[in-house]
């Protein structure tokens, strides 16, 4: 072999590991692309007669205060789901508006019951006797039982107590008290009933004055 043979020899050798490294590289970029996908994740509903979001409302134990609901919305809900069975037999679709804020309707044999929206802070409904917490992170809490009505002071459940008082006609206000005596949240329901999150106990007061928890 002569000198021209071993350097054309060479050449070739170059030529080809440069080529295995461009498909390489573009099979890299192709995976890449690929796994570019969003995460999403689904939650629950609530229902029962028709309602908008509550007055303002607000509730925390100790020195965790909030405006109702949970804090620090992902984003990474879907934009509609459905299917929830609530306390009372009937489902609940949730539909996400943008951040913190969500629309809930309940539905039974095809047809929409109530409405609810939870935007930038907590919802709640009396619906006949099941009580629903809708909160602005489009997280569905229902149950039954547990209430008391009118004005007057309340053991309510997880050690909160509950002043309940009326202020007008269809306009009741609560003060949530924690364990030091202090006014941790308010519910105020004017013509329209209200609900928080109380770190993690549940609270409806309707706007005819009757109050619920559960936790």
């Amino acid at each position: 072999m002569n000198a021209n043979t071993t350097v054309r020899t060479a050449r070739r050798r170059t030529i080809r590991i440069a080529a295995a490294a461009l498909i390489a590289a573009a099979s890299f970029s192709l995976t890449a692309c690929n796994n570019d996908t969003d995460d999403t994740g689904t939650k629950k509903p609530v229902a029962s007669a028709e309602s908008s979001s509550g007055g303002s409302s607000s509730g925390a134990q100790g020195s965790d205060a909030k405006t109702g609901g949970k804090t620090g919305d992902t984003d990474k809900a879907p934009s509609s789901t459905g299917g929830q069975k609530l306390a009372d037999g009937s489902t609940a679709k949730i539909d996400k508006l943008g951040t913190q804020h969500y629309r809930l309707k309940i539905i039974n044999d095809g047809a929409v019951l109530a409405t609810l929206e939870a935007n930038q802070r907590d919802a709640g409904l009396d619906a006949n006797g099941m009580y629903v917490v809708f909160t602005q992170s489009g997280e569905v809490h229902s149950w039954m039982g547990g209430e008391h009505s009118g004005p007057g002071t309340y053991k309510l459940a997880g050690g909160w107590t509950a002043k309940v008082t009326k202020v007008g006609d269809a306009h009741f206000r609560a003060d949530i008290i924690g364990n030091e005596g202090s006014v941790d949240g308010t519910l105020e329901a004017n013509q329209h009933d209200d609900g928080m999150d109380a770190n993690g106990v549940y609270i409806v007061l309707s706007a005819g004055g009757v109050i619920s928890a559960h936790e």
